[in-house]
């Protein structure tokens, strides 16, 4: 297994990635480099030996730092990683070839401290919540990764029916008269698009992923392994074909609730029957910017994800039942208290 880590040219410290500037920056000789600027340096041939030569043995999921030479352990979906010893990043190179090199990469934008504000404001305000959850160690536990993600292009067909009704009532002599008339609505449509998201882990909640969509594709940059740098990073354990499901439902449920949206003047409608078809005419492969926090509290697992990009934050915050109980006492106390001072000064 291969591991490379990125170095400054000029020192040759690690270059780790800053989202902030989009640029790769030394925090020892202060110099910062562009992506232009990385690849006129990789012609030198000392930097590329630097950054292409093997330097890891294989024993299982065992490598060696690229920077230290101390062993690691990597999980087997895992592409880049941190030594723990050095705190280097390690980009696991042959898990990033054939099958598994991205078409593309989008950037991280947002830094870390993006992120502890984000879930700090989260957190604020819940008094319920679990101390844990405010621990300053658990905070720092924060980590960017790349999560893998499957982007499809496709068409879908559909033919639809829907059953539509109107009801009225007028009364007719000494009756009330209800009228319901019924109606057959048919709508048949295609729609386009193009590079819908699933992501490919299983590690990460599907649901989770989606809700801290979307992701800005103007920033969609070709795959360059520099873009890893200072970043975790996991490569695809759900392959295009059983993705293909969830990109088929998404764009069968925008398609069903645009033709639904064409018919007016009914007082009920509902979906008859239908049929539908859907092409893929490609599939790309591309990793995506998330920060995550992933933590156990009494043994379910939560998680608190941020879209790298763009900032959006999805997460939940247990309540700690003997918490709440015990602050609704003291409010409780408190109110008592204050409502015997009152009848006193009445009184």
């Amino acid at each position: 297994m291969d591991a490379i880590i990125h170095k400054c040219p000029g020192c040759n410290s690690v270059l780790p990635f800053n989202p902030a500037t989009q640029r790769w920056e030394c925090p020892y000789c202060g110099n910062s480099y562009s992506f232009s600027d990385l690849q006129n340096a990789a012609e030198n041939s000392q930097f590329k030996q630097d950054n292409n030569q093997p330097t890891s043995e294989i024993v299982a999921d065992v490598y060696r730092c690229s920077n230290c030479g101390a062993e690691m352990v990597a999980d087997q979906n895992t592409t880049a990683t941190f030594c723990v010893y050095c705190g280097s990043s390690n980009i696991i190179k042959n898990r990033l070839e054939g099958e598994f090199n991205p078409d593309f990469v989008i950037p991280f934008k947002k830094v870390k401290e993006d992120a502890i504000k984000a879930y700090q404001s989260c957190k604020r305000g819940r008094w319920f919540a679990p101390k844990e959850f405010g621990r300053a160690d658990l905070i720092e536990k924060i980590s960017g990764v790349y999560i893998p993600f499957w982007l499809y292009d496709g068409k879908t067909y559909i033919d639809a029916k829907y059953y539509c009704t109107n009801t009225s009532r007028y009364r007719s002599g000494d009756y009330i008269v209800t009228k319901k008339s019924i109606y057959s609505v048919i709508r048949s449509g295609n729609m386009a698009f193009s590079k819908v998201p699933c992501d490919g882990s299983v590690k990460f909640d599907d649901d989770l992923m989606d809700s801290i969509e979307p992701f800005d594709y103007s920033e969609l940059k070709p795959f360059n392994m520099s873009y890893l740098s200072g970043f975790l990073a996991e490569k695809y354990d759900v392959d295009k074909e059983q993705d293909k499901k969830r990109a088929e439902l998404r764009m069968t449920n925008t398609m069903y609730s645009f033709l639904r949206n064409t018919i007016h003047g009914y007082g009920s409608v509902s979906l008859d029957s239908s049929r539908k078809r859907t092409e893929f005419p490609k599939i790309y492969y591309a990793l995506f910017p998330v920060w995550m926090l992933n933590t156990t509290y009494k043994g379910k697992m939560y998680q608190f994800a941020m879209n790298g990009q763009t900032g959006k934050f999805i997460g939940d915050i247990p309540i700690d039942k003997k918490r709440f109980w015990l602050i609704y006492l003291f409010m409780f106390l408190g109110l008592m208290g204050i409502g015997f001072l009152v009848k006193h000064f009445l009184m």
